[in-house]
């Protein structure tokens, strides 16, 4: 049987990474959006000192590579007693990483809404939280839509660096096939091809979200 032959065989482990893969960008891109939205709301706080800790926040953990993020919630945690399997690992590692890159999209979004809405809400009598959660967050979130969709497109490529800390995403099952079949330019052609079933989607979904950002500015 000739090597493109037996990529049937490998197929279904490929597959499966491609799952672990999918999980790992979701589960981080939940985190990093709900760390995100809260450390970009505080970052605009009254107070200083709380704009001051999320700004600590934000600059640690853009400064430091995802990847020794990874290393220091894998390896580190087990010399203080905690031990995360890699698949946790991988997903909060991206979750606090990418908080700290979206919480600055998500303060560009809230000071996008002009002040004269959230006034005229708090004259009607709403609470903060209240003219927050209904006035501003919603068109805050239509005119970050874009920037989150290509953000998830990134975090789905940047998954593979998960395969560090032993994550079964897609490239590390597909290094130990390799490593088993020595079939690399088959193996590594056919996990491309999976990457871009699953790029392509999220691709068109960022140009519909512009698009939509775009009726909405209009």
């Amino acid at each position: 049987m000739s090597g493109w032959g037996r990529i049937w065989d490998a197929l279904p482990l490929l597959l499966s990474g491609a799952m672990t893969t999918i999980e790992i960008t979701a589960g981080g891109f939940l985190i990093a959006v709900a760390l995100g939205l809260l450390a970009g709301a505080l970052l605009g706080a009254r107070s200083r000192a709380v704009r001051a800790a999320a700004r600590v926040y934000t600059d640690v953990f853009r400064a430091v590579p995802v990847l020794t993020q990874l290393f220091i919630l894998y390896f580190g945690l087990v010399e203080v007693g905690v031990r995360l399997e890699p698949l946790q690992a991988a997903i909060l590692g991206f979750g606090i990483n990418g908080g700290a890159y979206l919480a600055e999209v998500f303060r560009a979004g809230l000071l996008s809404v002009h002040h004269g809405q959230t006034e005229a809400a708090q004259m009607l009598g709403m609470t903060r939280l209240a003219v927050l959660r209904i006035v501003v967050l919603p068109q805050a979130m239509r005119i970050v839509l874009p920037s989150l969709a290509n953000y998830a497109i990134g975090l789905l490529k940047d998954s593979t660096l998960a395969s560090a800390v032993a994550a079964p995403e897609l490239m590390f099952l597909a290094r130990k096939l390799v490593d088993r079949t020595f079939l690399g330019p088959q193996i590594y052609f056919s996990v491309a091809v999976i990457y871009l079933a699953m790029s392509l989607p999220l691709a068109r979904l960022s140009r519909l979200a512009e698009a939509r950002a775009g009726r909405g500015r209009r």
